[in-house]
């Protein structure tokens, strides 16, 4: 592989300052000041020869250095740790948590309530109640390296009929189920908007500006993070996410029907004499209206269309509404793809897309970039098609607009391939965040339930091989042209350093800014912290909110933390090890320097 001497020249300069900076080059006497500390020690990063036609030295980071990891918290933050993973263990604490935190508040009252909560699990996974409270943390982490993106993490608990959004007689899967309408449930990591009427849309959006406005205010490369679902009405993006997969899926009929199923989604390359005469025997319109179909500028004007020429003829929904009608498969008849909104779902459609540019241009004004979270497949299809459309816009000259793609779905690849060869043909900024998925054991439930395919892959192995298929696509992509942007937001140690060792081959210099890595407040310091301290991009998830609103968010935390301790000891070892190695050289009373 060709490397760049550019970036060669840089990431030399970049391994200098760093080693400089972590005293491996010229060792000082004393770590950071503190009296008593012993001679740091070079193990943080580890240099290798590559040889003659790449860089002169590799980098690794070594995830094993407690004090590089821990050099940030105090001995009272290390110990707090140790007491919120355990309880993260016990399978009784875990399943009651809502019912034992209520039963708290009666008994202790609100005020001495909120004290053990922040001294437990809220003072682990949330920074603060207002964007004023939060910044001493955010100014903390900054000086270790590392970076934060804003979640403002208030929920509603609302109940089962409260969140019921009727039924309706859609495809099963873009139906409104009374069974799920609550959507919190089975979902980890994220949190939930429910729609109520368009003036609470309007606060959420105000919500989210005020977000926008503290991340600007507190770094100079900050991100905030919003949902979709907060912005308008669920039931919009319903029914725009079943049209985007129906039309996707007429397009796989078409493949078939060219001998070009099970193909890879940018392969699938239909000749436009063949499809042209698919359309007319399926019905769709007559010969001029499907040859006026086809007259854009560089529509098919390689004989071909490929599912971005596709996707393209639907960016005017109502100009060939009367086109759209496709195959139902059960019925065998043709129907109309669109539903017909009525005046009022219209004017929610669009006053959603407006909220969503009112955002954006607040991100652009105090330098935040927007982190779009992902949601349940059933409102995904549309939310990921509102981010291009921002992304379009909004990331011609950098990447402000970053879309999430949960590695858990099958059809992952094939999301994040045809995007980043859309950004590639129009000329913007591709931005990702790559996570494995949050909503995993609803999706499944409410797949099994209502009767459609599982859309999640069948194990925790397959998901790792998609989420390093996907990772190393868009790596491949930013070595090749350095228009792509990712966040690497993951908690796995191997996962992490697959994504180091791509880097090193590639010759991709952190000092460019364009492979991030993200992990959750309180979870994970071991790989965060030392990945900062040598100069690579590393946020943390940064959730904030008052104590008794983020109970819901601080809920699901308790039950994420169970799988994740119960599956590795590490964190706490560690833990341990540090705490371990500072009594043993005297530091009962270690506070941070910076």
């Amino acid at each position: 592989m060709k490397y760049n001497v550019v970036n060669a020249d840089r990431c030399i300069h970049w391994k200098k300052n760093v080693l400089t900076k972590l005293n491996l080059l010229h060792p000082p006497s004393y770590d950071r000041g503190v009296p008593g500390r012993s001679p740091v020690q070079a193990d943080l990063i580890s240099q290798t020869e590559k040889g003659t036609d790449g860089p002169t030295q590799k980098i690794a980071i070594d995830f094993d250095n407690t004090r590089e990891a821990y050099k940030s918290k105090d001995n009272i933050e290390l110990l707090r740790s140790l007491l919120v993973f355990k309880l993260c263990t016990f399978d009784f604490l875990v399943d009651k948590n809502k019912e034992l935190m209520d039963l708290s508040k009666k008994v202790f009252g609100q005020q001495l309530f909120e004290s053990l909560m922040k001294m437990t699990f809220y003072g682990q996974f949330v920074a603060g109640e207002d964007h004023n409270s939060i910044k001493p943390l955010i100014h903390k982490n900054q000086a270790f390296g590392v970076g934060s993106v804003l979640d403002y993490s208030v929920e509603e608990d609302l109940t089962q009929e409260e969140c019921n959004h009727g039924i309706d007689h859609r495809e099963k899967k873009y139906k409104a189920h009374r069974q799920f309408g609550d959507r919190r449930g089975g979902v980890i990591s994220a949190r939930t908007y429910f729609y109520a009427d368009e003036a609470k849309c309007d606060n959420q959006m105000e919500t989210f500006l005020n977000c926008i406005k503290a991340s600007g205010g507190a770094s100079v490369d900050g991100f905030s993070a919003i949902k979709m679902t907060a912005l308008g009405r669920p039931q919009f993006l319903l029914q725009f996410s079943e049209v985007l997969v129906k039309w996707r899926r007429f397009f796989n009929l078409l493949a078939a029907h060219q001998g070009k199923s099970g193909m890879d989604a940018l392969e699938q390359k239909l000749e436009l004499g063949q499809l042209k005469e698919s359309l007319t025997k399926l019905g769709v319109g007559n010969k001029d209206d499907i040859e006026n179909w086809f007259t854009g500028e560089k529509l098919g004007s390689s004989g071909t269309i490929d599912l971005l020429d596709w996707n393209s003829l639907i960016n005017d929904r109502t100009s060939i509404s009367n086109l759209l009608v496709i195959p139902n498969y059960e019925t065998g008849q043709l129907e109309p793809l669109l539903s017909k909104f009525t005046v009022e779902e219209e004017k929610q459609m669009k006053r959603m897309l407006q909220r969503v540019d009112v955002l954006a241009k607040h991100a652009v004004g105090n330098g935040v970039r927007l982190m779009v979270d992902a949601e349940q497949t059933y409102f995904q299809p549309a939310i990921s098609r509102l981010t291009l459309e921002m992304q379009r816009i909004f990331n011609r000259e950098k990447p402000i607009i970053f879309n999430t793609y949960q590695c858990y779905l099958k059809e992952a690849y094939d999301n994040v391939s045809v995007d980043v060869e859309l950004s590639r043909r129009e000329g913007w900024y591709f931005g990702a965040k790559l996570v494995r998925g949050a909503y995993m054991y609803q999706e499944r439930s409410r797949a099994k339930e209502i009767g459609y395919e599982d859309p999640i892959n069948p194990d925790y192995e397959a998901t790792n091989r998609m989420y390093h298929k996907c990772l190393e696509f868009v790596l491949e992509e930013i070595n090749q042209n350095r228009k792509a942007n990712v966040m690497v937001a993951s908690h796995n140690e191997d996962t992490v350093k697959f994504t180091l060792e791509k880097m090193n081959e590639m010759g991709l210099c952190p000092t460019e800014n364009k492979v991030y890595f993200g992990q959750l407040l309180g979870m994970c310091d071991q790989i965060s912290f030392p990945l900062g301290q040598a100069g690579f991009p590393v946020y943390k998830y940064v959730p904030y909110g008052p104590v008794n609103e983020v109970i819901p968010y601080l809920s699901r935390r308790a039950l994420e933390n169970r799988g994740i301790m119960k599956g590795s000891q590490r964190e706490r070892s560690l833990l341990w090890k540090e705490l371990k190695r500072r009594f043993l050289n005297g530091q009962i009373l270690y506070k941070p320097v910076y």
